[in-house]
């Protein structure tokens, strides 16, 4: 089947819709945060198993999308967000329905298999249809519109939980999962039949292995999971940043996100305007640089300064400013690095940045504690980390230009 181009309405419609489906993940994860003590008392669990719901979602999310990405470049990138939705919503209904712990855990694992496909499929969907700037704006325009599902999420989540418990934010959840669907329905495949690739697993591994020996494909995703690392910390850890590090309220979850959105949006806005006017790895290095300033006085106010929301969430909106400004950038280096397999391509970006994730989420976070202090070296690290292997890459490339 050949495939048109879509034209620009086209193009606009699908970056609304990529955008809408990576807010299934910021919104499976935040929306019921705020809801945390009263699935803790229902199931009668503590705070550290109901952190592992999280973690669960997160690698069941990165292991999929190694299933996702080769199944999206083989039957294409529309089929995938269909199935993948639909999976999603049994998983959300059955969330809502859980009776017990355990269930909920399974529930959990079911969502992120599902979420992941269409995050994966809508990324490889915006490279299909866009040249490398193009691509790179709509990647900054999703960036903006999924900036607003942190903020959102929580505070919808805390009012669907204070009306009508929990269990309500499941049903929300069912119901964007099936408004998804049903978007996805008016998209044109941008996977054309002669770009269609093998998906015998000997064929699959052959090209994940490609990803992974890659001179630079696994340096740029690994930049990106870390600097992102450095931010959902804050993220994962939430519940404990905002009851006890600043003792506030089940209904206080927006004095976190909104600001850390606002910062997301104002960079996402300013790396869309440089696509065109800087080089990429000037967008980088500024994002960088920004994202070191923040938390280099994110360490000064920690060590000097009593904890409040603006000593604490202050430093966080900088720093996501920056991290806005280069993570488009960098996922389009990343993407082309493999221009036949985008799909595969995307698949191990999402896998390596969702395990990481989930590492944050099951290992770091609970080891953070309720110390302020402790989340800010823990952010401190993760930058340095990003940083060296930046100018690892940097180095790398100079060399080959001499």
């Amino acid at each position: 089947m050949a495939v048109a181009s879509p034209g620009v309405s086209g193009k606009q419609h699908l970056t609304v819709i990529a955008a809408l489906l990576s807010m299934i993940g910021p919104f499976t994860i935040d929306a019921y945060l705020p809801s945390f003590p009263d699935i803790e008392t229902e199931f009668g669990i503590g705070r550290a198993l109901l952190s592992q719901s999280l973690g669960v979602y997160l690698l069941a999310f990165a292991v999929s999308t190694l299933l996702w990405g080769p199944l999206s470049d083989r039957i294409g990138r529309r089929r995938v967000i269909l199935l993948s939705m639909a999976f999603y919503m049994l998983g959300s209904i059955g969330c809502a329905l859980a009776p017990d712990a355990d269930t909920f855990m399974l529930l959990r694992v079911l969502q992120g298999l599902a979420a992941s496909g269409g995050f994966i499929a809508s990324r490889a969907m915006i490279r299909d249809a866009h040249d490398a700037e193009a691509a790179h704006r709509a990647m900054s325009q999703v960036m903006l519109l999924f900036a607003l599902a942190p903020a959102v999420a929580p505070v919808l989540g805390g009012w669907l939980h204070d009306q009508y418990g929990w269990r309500s934010v499941f049903w929300f959840l069912s119901a964007f999962g099936c408004v998804l669907l049903m978007m996805a329905l008016f998209i044109r495949e941008t996977l054309g039949d002669a770009q269609r690739q093998s998906i015998r697993p000997g064929v699959v591994l052959r090209v994940y292995v490609g990803t992974l020996t890659h001179g630079t494909f696994p340096a740029l995703v690994m930049i990106v999971s870390l600097s992102f690392a450095a931010l959902f910390i804050y993220i994962a850890g939430a519940p404990t940043v905002v009851f006890d590090v600043l003792g506030l309220g089940s209904n206080d979850f927006g004095w976190l996100f909104v600001p850390i959105v606002s910062g997301l949006a104002l960079g996402a806005i300013v790396s869309s305007r440089l696509a065109h006017r800087w080089p990429r790895q000037n967008t980088i290095n500024t994002g960088l640089r920004l994202m070191f300033a923040a938390t280099v006085v994110n360490l000064a106010l920690a060590a000097l300064t009593a904890p409040g929301i603006v000593t604490v969430i202050g430093p966080l909106v900088v720093y996501v400013i920056g991290l806005a400004l280069l993570m488009p950038a960098i996922t389009v280096l990343a993407l082309d690095c493999m221009p036949r397999n985008r799909g595969t391509a995307a698949s191990m970006q999402g896998f390596i940045q969702m395990t990481s994730n989930a590492a944050v989420a099951s290992l770091v976070v609970p080891l953070l504690q309720a110390r302020r202090l402790n989340y800010v070296l823990a952010q401190a690290l993760f930058l340095l980390l990003a940083v060296m292997v930046w100018r690892r890459l940097m180095h790398q490339a100079q060399r080959k230009r001499q």
